[in-house]
């Protein structure tokens, strides 16, 4: 294998040149540049593998100190928009959770935003998207749903003033806090504690999975809200989408209480202090009740775009006291009092002092946890929905175990019988892994059961079916006249891409006597909303756990297989399966990595540049999707981007709904709209959302690779993205090239150290604690 150190073209007769780790050395990047604007939260990082000149591939870099950065997320006069100089100014959701010592907090990824950027500006398009559209036709079950967990006893009543256990627990949660708090700073100045620079603020995801969307505000609400707009100082693009977020009564709300106007994803606490401080006066003080309710519910928003369902109280006041609150835990009551928010009690073990015989009386160790009504009531229904599923009993005859008998693998064999006994299995492992729950369709097929497979990303699976066109009876068997689906057997693939919403709006679904199956890649990048469904139920050990042995081959494999473990190893690659390609600055990573695309992957290995994919860190800076997809444009199809920036031809990347990133290329554009070619299917992107929903698709996140591979794959990681990387960003990203992968590399230790010591981000959630409750109490029922 070869590390080709080189940018001109003619020397890329193979996809790189040889050169031991001594040359790269030589060409070690520059620090981090300064940050750039518009980077995704996905990541913004650096990685380097390095080449040997055995033949095999060895891997290293080193860490650099700059991040990515972000843009202001709004301009306007009177304070929206206007935010101080300093963190906040220049932050984007990430921002807000990580106020406090949450350790998700600073460093969380808004996994929201993996969807791409353009759904953080699809809300103030007036149009439905398709993604809203498609989630219309789950109305009837999330209302289902949300009937049924009214009908619950709620686990801490809200709605009124805190006594008994509550009051006691908020009360022993503000005694053991020790130490100051942070000096209170004024209400409308950014979080005194540094933080690095977030993104762009990402659109907020539905309240739920079936959430449909509101009619278009009138045009009296809009010129309502204009003018209350105008009297704050804030710009009067806000009218339209605070009048869709709001209702009909929107000019009252923010006439009432200005702070309203953080339900809006572009405006941050600085700007709505600034707003409402043109509209009260001097009367809005840091500690107005109007202001602190509505900052509660926003961190908690803020941590579901990173994927917490919860917060844990202390760590909800600590981000207060970095707004300037003057007293936190007195703001967190009055929300939990006025039920914007709910609170949970988690057990953290047995109680304290509980000998063997038990003791009645002793005090039993709980973890507060915060948490907004959508996400709360997606949790729990999902947890009561695989509890059922897994409580479910079936006979293992004899056709299962011939089935199993003839199975491709032992695993395979291992998954049929599991699946024979139970009503809820997981499945894990890799790519090759794959094939494992292919053969449980086919065998479950053969005895006459109703099957499906359903993927995270088209072409994912044995059977053309998504999730997203599951839930919206665009795709699979239809559902039966109870609303459930009609089928014996559901697989779900890429099971980590599952958020609680999706996940519930699943499970609900799945009837009582069929089989659920949750297949996927512990080690792959998260889902893009809130929660860690698989993860969650892996941990909780409550249902049957089939992990398959079944390695995934060649080079590609055994350099994925030891990333996921935490090693970086060096593998033989005497193919060129892998490749290594220094650089020393983003430049010059652009400049090889479409040379790569255009010419030497497809001269070394026949694999048509279309077959080609470029993945790196983030949107902005020098070496970002959108200086690739300009220098890739240019080079392969270049055009003047007649249909608003594009032209026919142009691969893309659509992106309806957070964590919908889906690869097309524009087949031509009309008045209707911009009309792509989506895995042979015609779709029309209406032209008022081709801005906020499509972009060029040459080059793409981690986050929007997830769920698919490529014949060859090109990861570019630019010099000022180290702090981005994380095992399992490079995991996911170095595991989506089936034959080939070619490494741009521009930092050293970045990568090694990376995989070793970066795990992926941890997120506060309830469902394992949820699922174990269930399954204890169902083992201490009576016969």
């Amino acid at each position: 294998m070869s590390t080709d150190r080189q940018a001109e073209p003619a020397a890329a007769e193979e996809p790189a040149a040889e050169a031991s780790p001594a040359d790269a050395d030589q060409n070690r990047p520059d620090k981090a540049r300064a940050a750039e604007p518009e980077a995704e939260p996905d990541g913004s990082g650096t990685a380097e593998p390095a080449g040997a000149e055995d033949g095999s591939v060895a891997l290293h870099g080193e860490a650099g100190d700059g991040g990515p950065g972000a843009e202001p997320p709004v301009s306007g006069r009177g304070g929206v928009g206007e935010g101080p100089a300093g963190p906040e100014a220049e932050a984007g959701p990430e921002t807000a959770p990580a106020a406090a010592d949450d350790p998700a907090g600073s460093e969380a990824e808004a996994d929201a935003a993996q969807s791409a950027e353009p759904a953080a500006e699809a809300q103030a398009a007036p149009a439905l998207s398709e993604a809203q559209a498609e989630l219309a036709a789950q109305k009837i079950e999330r209302e289902r749903i949300a009937r049924r967990k009214a009908e619950r006893e709620a686990p801490v009543e809200a709605g009124a003033k805190l006594s008994g256990k509550a009051a006691d627990l908020l009360a022993a949660v503000r005694a053991v806090e020790s130490g100051t708090k942070p000096s209170a700073v004024y209400f409308d100045e950014a979080p005194a504690a540094p933080r690095r620079p977030a993104p762009a603020p990402a659109a907020p995801r539905p309240a739920t999975p079936a959430a449909v969307a509101a009619p278009a505000p009138s045009a009296d609400t809009v010129e309502g809200v204009r003018a209350v707009l105008a009297r704050g100082g804030a710009p009067e693009a806000l009218a339209a989408p605070a009048a869709a977020a709001l209702g009909e009564d929107a000019a009252g709300q923010l006439t009432e209480n200005p702070w309203r106007l953080l339900s809006l994803a572009a405006v941050r606490p600085a700007q709505a202090d600034g707003f409402a401080r043109a509209l009260l006066g001097p009367g809005a003080g840091p500690g107005d009740e109007r202001r602190t309710t509505v900052l509660v519910g926003w961190l908690l928003a803020q941590a579901g775009l990173k994927g917490h369902t919860a917060l844990e109280a202390p760590v909800l006041e600590k981000a207060l006291a970095q707004y300037g609150v003057p007293d936190p835990a007195e703001a967190l009551e009055q929300a939990i009092a006025e039920g914007s928010v709910l609170v949970f009690h988690e057990p953290l073990g047995p109680p304290a002092g509980e000998d063997a015989e038990g003791a009645e009386d002793a005090a039993q160790p709980v973890r507060l946890l915060v948490g907004l009504e959508g996400a709360a009531m997606a949790e729990e229904s999902l947890a009561d929905g695989l509890a059922r599923l897994a409580a479910g009993a079936f006979d293992a005859p004899g056709d299962w175990e011939r089935a199993a008998g003839s199975a491709p693998s032992p695993s395979a064999a291992e998954l049929i019988r599991a699946v024979a006994g139970h009503g809820l299995v997981t499945h894990t492992g890799g790519e090759a892994a794959r094939a494992e729950p292919a053969a449980l369709a086919a065998a479950a097929r053969e005895l006459g059961l109703r099957v499906c497979v359903a993927a995270h990303a088209p072409g994912g699976g044995p059977d053309p079916v998504t999730v997203t066109g599951l839930l919206s009876g665009a795709e699979g068997p239809g559902r039966d006249a109870d609303g459930q689906f009609a089928l014996d057997l559901l697989v779900v693939l890429d099971a980590p891409q599952l958020d609680v919403e999706t996940a519930a709006a699943l499970v609900e679904s799945v009837p009582d006597g069929a089989r659920l199956v949750l297949s996927g890649d512990p080690g792959v990048l998260g889902s893009a909303g809130a929660g860690r469904v698989f993860a969650d139920v892996l941990a909780a050990r409550t249902c049957p756990q089939l992990v398959s042995r079944t390695p995934d081959p060649g080079p590609l494999g055994e350099l994925v297989s030891g990333i996921g473990i935490g090693e970086l190893n060096q593998v033989d690659a005497p193919g060129k399966e892998v490749v290594i390609v220094p650089v020393k600055d983003a430049g010059e990573a652009v400049h090889r990595a479409v040379q790569l695309v255009a010419e030497s992957v497809p001269r070394a290995f026949g694999i048509p540049a279309e077959s080609v994919q470029v993945i790196t860190p983030g949107h902005g800076g020098s070496a970002g999707t959108r200086a690739l997809n300009a220098a890739l444009k240019e080079r392969l199809n270049p055009g003047p981007g007649r249909f608003g920036g594009f032209d026919a031809g142009d691969r893309v990347v659509h992106v309806p709904s957070a964590g919908r990133a889906l690869a097309a290329r524009v087949v031509s554009a009309d008045a209707e709209g911009l009309h792509l070619d989506r895995a042979g299917a015609r779709i029309v992107v209406p032209k008022e959302l081709v801005e906020s929903q499509v972009r060029h698709g040459w080059a793409v996140t981690a986050h929007q690779a997830v769920g698919t591979r490529w014949p060859a794959v090109v990861v570019v990681l630019p010099g000022d993205a180290a702090q981005a990387l994380s095992r399992d960003w490079v995991y996911t990203a170095f595991g989506r090239g089936e034959r080939h992968l070619s490494v741009v590399h521009g930092v050293d230790q970045a990568l090694p150290h990376a995989v070793a010591e970066v795990p992926a981000k941890p997120r506060t959630t309830r469902l394992t604690g949820l699922l174990t409750a269930l399954a204890t109490a169902g083992t201490q029922q009576p016969e």
